[in-house]
This record gives C-alpha cells, structure tokens and sequence, in this order.
C-alpha cells in the first residue's frame, strides 16, 4: 500500500505554516465531519485521515520527525544511531545492512523493529500494548456559551455520543481534552485521548479582545450635552450607566468585571462602552427654534 502524504491529505505544501495547517484542517474538518455526512463511511473514513495528519503536522517535533523519515515518523529516535538513511533504500547498523523491503516491507511493522532495535530478547519479551492517537475535532460555540458554560451532545469519530462540559471563559482555539475518547489503541492497547478545538461565534452586539467585551451604545444628543443615564447591554442584562454632562462622541466608558470570565481565575474582564450620539431627526417647529437660539447664542460667545 502506498504511503500517505500528510501534507497532500490537508491540501498544503511542507512549507506550509502552522497557521496554513490549522486553517486548512478546520476547513476540511467542517467538510468531512460525521455529524455532517451521517451513515457516510467514506466521509468518516476521511475524517480519520485527517485527525492523523494534523495530529503530526500540528506538532514542531512530530513534523520535523515526519518531514525526514515520512509515515515511520515514530521510528526516529531509533534511527538515531544508524548509519546511512533508513527511510529510503538501506540503513546499516553494526555489521548489519537492512533494506528497505526489511524495513517497510508488509509484514508486522512493530514486530520487525522489535527484531532489529532490541534484538533476540524480543522473540520472548511480549509487546506492550500501545496507546492509540490523540486526535482533535472542532466544535462551534455561541459567545453566550463560552461566557455561562455550556453543556454539548458530540458524537466521536467512532460514531459515540457524548457530553462535554465546555468551561466559562473559553475562547478560539481553546482546546477541551475529554479522556479516551480518541483513537482506540491497536491490539487492545488503551485509547488516546478527544481534544475538542474550540470557535466561537461571532456576536451580533458585542466584539471579543481576550477576556474584554466593546459594545456601541446609542445615547440622544440631549442626554450627552446635558448628562443622563443610559442602558448599556452585556450577557447578563441591562447596566445602568451614568453619562456626564459634554460627553463627546467617541467617548469610552469602562465597566469593571463586566466582561468575559478567565478560564481558570475568579476575575473577570472588563466591558467596554462606546458613546454613539444620535442626531434627532423630524425637528418641530419649537425645537428648531431652540436651535437657532442656542446657535446665535454659541456663535455670541465667540
């Protein structure tokens, strides 16, 4: 069977930058994923494709391993002490010469480097176990969630359901790891663990910088030349906010604690208000009076 190309089944080139890796493995994940394609088993298939791609790509010392040694990436250590390239035609180690068909050939892959690295002692030495691959699936939150805590029904790419918890405070590219729910270990090994990627949502009111929230706040020309109070929007409901006489257009207020919970902290971040004045529209006659006296007025003092 031909070797797989991670970089040709996340559709970039091996100079691609982590940042093209994690962008083009959430395109291909909202794509291929089974709660998309269900009952679709070439879909899944593709699925698992990728999450063993990414789970190397995504990591500087499985990638580097990877780029030089290509799918027996996990043999690198080992080959540390050979001489000549054990990836492509022959390797020498000692007075022994081993090609490539001994190497990668089709049989037992993990029996044969248990042959060649510890020798005879392997015949009666049994196998550990090993433990299957950690894997990572995005899952897509609303800011309302990541800022109460949430509750989500998944299914794996075993086709399990489950329930994550999803903590306050998580944000984009926050990862939930959720024990033993990744890639069931060959021969009966133990599995890896789920990593859940989070997006959150953009917000229709609100903008995210961290763990701070900006909002826009409409406030009448009166109240802003003559003070006021105004209701400022934030995820738990209205705030009061007091408007000072002359504020102008423009102006930022800051509402302590008001913002997004830090995952990890009882603190919280701040929410930010942004003073839109509105013009008044359809003037009567009176208030255009007033108008025109307060502008010979203002126009006197100059």
């Amino acid at each position: 069977m031909a070797a797989k190309d991670y970089y040709e089944i996340l559709g970039v080139g091996r100079n691609a930058s982590d940042k093209e890796i994690k962008q083009a493995y959430r395109r291909l994940a909202r794509r291929y994923h089974p709660d998309v394609n269900p009952g679709d088993p070439s879909a899944e298939a593709r699925f698992k494709e990728m999450n063993a791609a990414y789970e190397v790509l995504s990591d500087s010392g499985k990638r580097k391993k990877y780029d030089q040694f290509g799918e027996n990436w996990q043999y690198a250590d080992q080959f540390a002490g050979w001489q000549g390239d054990p990836s492509g035609g022959f390797a020498r180690k000692g007075g022994t010469v081993f090609y490539s068909d001994d190497l990668f050939g089709t049989g037992d892959l993990g029996g044969i480097f248990d042959s060649i690295f510890r020798g005879s002692s392997a015949r009666s030495t049994p196998r550990r176990p090993r433990r299957g691959r950690d894997i990572e699936q995005p899952i897509e939150i609303d800011l309302e969630e990541a800022y109460l805590g949430s509750t989500s029904v998944i299914t794996d790419m075993t086709g399990r359901t489950l329930e994550v918890k999803i903590p306050p405070g998580v944000k984009d590219g926050s990862r939930i790891r959720v024990g033993g729910r990744g890639e069931p270990g060959p021969g009966g090994g133990p599995s890896g663990d789920l990593y859940l990627v989070v997006s959150v949502k953009p917000h229709r009111t609100f903008q995210r910088k961290d763990g701070d929230l900006h909002v826009e706040v409409s406030v009448p020309l009166a109240d802003v030349v003559l003070g006021g109070e105004v209701a400022v929007p934030s995820l738990k409901g209205k705030l009061a906010l007091k408007i000072p006489p002359e504020t102008q257009n423009g102006k930022v207020f800051r509402l302590a604690g008001q913002g997004m919970p830090r995952m990890g902290d009882t603190k919280k971040g701040d929410l930010f208000a942004k003073v839109k004045v509105v013009l008044p529209t359809k003037l009567t006659e009176r208030e255009r009076e007033l108008f025109e006296e307060l502008r010979s007025l203002r126009r006197g003092e100059k």
